[in-house]
């Protein structure tokens, strides 16, 4: 069933997490929160967060954000880290780096944390990080230069530059984990807490 209006905000212009909130079936409107990420990300590992509580920290400024302007309304912010060994990696501004990122993770194991934090009200309700393990294929620099160029308008907004729904999913030897939380957000958690607290149909 549908969210009661007013829908669930979702305080992003992420087209694949609205894609799977609708999937589900649930009543979304997107409003982007302007918040500079690079900026707060920057100054969160200056004062020595974690990776997880840097995905955190972005989901919630972001639901604090839009919230504060959407009385009643619930809303959800999320954020998604790619961690190795301790390293953050963000979207790839440019191919280049799309290579060297993908270059980085051939052979190993990483973590892609995806958060999730609902307010409402200027408050915060809920959240949750989703934890899934992605291990590479050792690749070649010709495959890697070849998948970047054959799908670079797609992977430069995702994290590590790769998509598993697409091509990506031939650079992997073994994912550990939730799917939706691979694709950016804990979808599965949220829809059991919506379904307790009486927003949408049990």
């Amino acid at each position: 069933m549908p969210l009661p209006q007013p829908p669930l905000i979702l305080a992003s212009g992420s087209t694949s997490r609205r894609a799977m909130l609708e999937a589900a079936g649930l009543a979304i409107e997107t409003r982007p929160a302007r918040i500079d990420e690079e900026a707060i990300r920057a100054a969160l590992q200056v004062e020595g967060a974690s990776p997880r509580d840097q995905a955190d920290a972005l989901a919630e400024m972001k639901a604090r954000k839009v919230s504060d302007k959407a009385p009643g309304a619930l809303v959800l912010g999320a954020d998604q880290i790619l961690e190795l060994k301790g390293e953050v990696f963000v979207k790839p501004e440019t191919p280049e780096i799309a290579r060297t990122q993908i270059r980085a993770l051939s052979g190993k194991t990483h973590r892609l944390l995806s958060a999730a934090v609902i307010y409402r009200d200027g408050k915060p309700l809920w959240r949750h990080v989703g934890e899934a393990r992605l291990t590479l294929n050792e690749l070649s620099d010709g495959f890697i230069d070849g998948y970047v160029s054959r799908n670079w308008d797609e992977i430069r907004h995702t994290v590590g530059g790769y998509m598993i729904e697409k091509e990506g999913v031939r650079l992997m030897a073994r994912i550990e984990g939730d799917h939706f939380t691979i694709l950016g957000l804990p979808l599965l958690p949220l829809l059991s807490w919506l379904r307790v607290t009486g927003e949408i149909e049990a």
